[in-house]
């Protein structure tokens, strides 16, 4: 069964039990409420006619009295307690109740019974006869008219019921076709995406922020994800096979010179090994790079927390000129007023620094300058090198994945082409502003904007 008819199924059978309890007690309270009116109205009109009854009893004949009190619709009887002469008058349109037994009782009694399919109000009350004998003054009177018009409330409320289940079974469909919208737009991109291979969105109307709105802008974001994913993915199976095959081809041929010639030269031997090594090397951090560009950022793990920024320079300096046995300077240009704290992380933060200085590394071999301060409200660092530098276009494209500036396409130096990509990626993820300044011959400034 589909969901839209589960709902409309359900909404309407809740409705239904709802409206079918209501009116059951509707008609429960109300047919109690006239019953209890006919026995209140009954109890006193008997008291009356019994009092009416007795001040008249030896001065008019019973069956004339009696007469004189006889209901409308029903009977009125003497009931001596011997049962032997018992003096009934009844209405013309009650002649059947002259066949019903009775018998005397010595308590009152008030009740609603039943004869030949017809209610009736019994009451009795115990009187003394005029001739001085004990007996029941009884009367029975017809509810006909109250019982009709219980009926016809009967009839009422389940005309009403069903009238009433129109607008709900109705409402309900148009409100399970409502919910259901969305789902069904959804079944419907996914099968198209399933189909066609392209990703889809669904169309969202922004009038409404409830749930429905919140699920279809949900799974917009993961096809968002699904998307950004299989475009890395996609990227990064180009992007290795491409990259990978001159490296491979390097220690191909390098292996095949040893096996040809390495043992009798030992000058090969020590070149082959030497370019093995390189190559390897140099697959190892372009492998970590692509698997590192091929996730998403939501898949990077971010911690961010609140750091020293002069400290965490300090250290991650002394780390990398230990490392490389380079000459770096350090400035901090806000002269430690007020202490310079970002939130960021850390660890992210470290190696995007690290990619930066290790361009400067490979293109300069002059002291690498690294300075930070506050401009116009966000914290700065700055890695100024004095190294080959670049042109106007070439600074246009070094964010772009395995772009070499021409002068550095070397194998000793270029690297992949996927550092800067690499940092603009990790930039993004922390919310660090990059920024690029560089003149041919001069050098190159990077410039790393934080938030404070």
């Amino acid at each position: 069964m589909k969901l839209s008819s589960k709902i409309n199924l359900s909404t309407a059978v809740l409705f239904a039990f709802l409206l079918i309890i209501m009116n059951f007690s509707v008609y429960i309270s109300f047919s109690k409420l006239l019953l209890d009116s006919e026995i209140e109205t009954a109890n006193r009109e008997l008291d009356k006619t019994a009092d009416d009854i007795g001040k008249s009893f030896g001065s008019v004949p019973d069956l004339d009295l009696l007469r004189s009190y006889v209901p409308i619709d029903g009977m009125i009887r003497f009931v001596p307690k011997d049962n032997q002469r018992i003096i009934s008058v009844t209405s013309s349109t009650e002649n059947k109740l002259k066949d019903k037994n009775t018998k005397f009782s010595d308590t009152e009694i008030s009740q609603f019974i039943e004869y030949q399919n017809q209610s009736y109000i019994f009451e009795s009350m115990p009187i003394i006869m005029s001739n001085g004998n004990e007996g029941n003054l009884q009367i029975i009177k017809s509810i006909k008219t109250t019982t009709n018009n219980l009926n016809i409330l009967r009839l009422v409320l389940i005309l009403v019921t069903f009238l009433a289940l129109v607008p709900v079974v109705v409402s309900s469909r148009i409100l399970s076709k409502l919910i259901t919208m969305p789902v069904t737009s959804m079944i419907k991109t996914m099968t198209e995406i399933r189909q066609s291979g392209r990703f889809k969105r669904l169309i969202i109307e922004e009038k409404s922020k409830d749930e429905l709105y919140q699920m279809g802008k949900t799974f917009n974001h993961m096809i968002d994800l699904l998307e950004t994913n299989y475009e890395k993915q996609k990227m990064f199976v180009s992007n290795a096979s491409h990259e990978f095959k001159t490296p491979l081809t390097i220690i191909e041929s390098y292996s095949s010179l040893l096996k040809r010639r390495g043992l009798a030269d030992p000058k090969i031997f020590n070149e082959s090994i030497e370019a093995i090594h390189s190559e390897a090397i140099r697959m190892k951090d372009m492998t970590e790079q692509l698997l590192l560009l091929a996730k998403h950022h939501e898949q990077w793990n971010i911690h961010k927390a609140e750091i020293n920024l002069i400290n965490f320079l300090k250290q991650s300096i002394i780390t990398f000129r230990n490392a490389y046995n380079i000459d770096i300077h350090y400035a901090d240009e806000n002269d430690g007023e007020p202490p310079l704290t970002v939130l960021t992380d850390e660890k992210k933060l470290k190696q995007l620094l690290f990619i930066f200085l290790d361009n400067a590394r490979k293109y300069s071999d002059d002291t690498i300058k690294v300075a930070s301060g506050i401009m116009n409200g966000e914290v700065y660092i700055r890695i100024m090198d004095r190294g080959i530098g670049m042109s106007t276009e070439e600074l246009t494209k070094v964010f772009d994945r395995f772009y070499r500036v021409d002068k550095a396409r070397n194998r000793k130096k270029g690297g992949a082409g996927l550092g800067l990509s690499l940092a603009k990626e990790i930039a993004d993820a922390i919310d660090v502003r990059l920024q690029l300044d560089s003149k041919e011959g001069v050098g190159t400034t990077a410039a790393l904007f934080l938030k404070k």
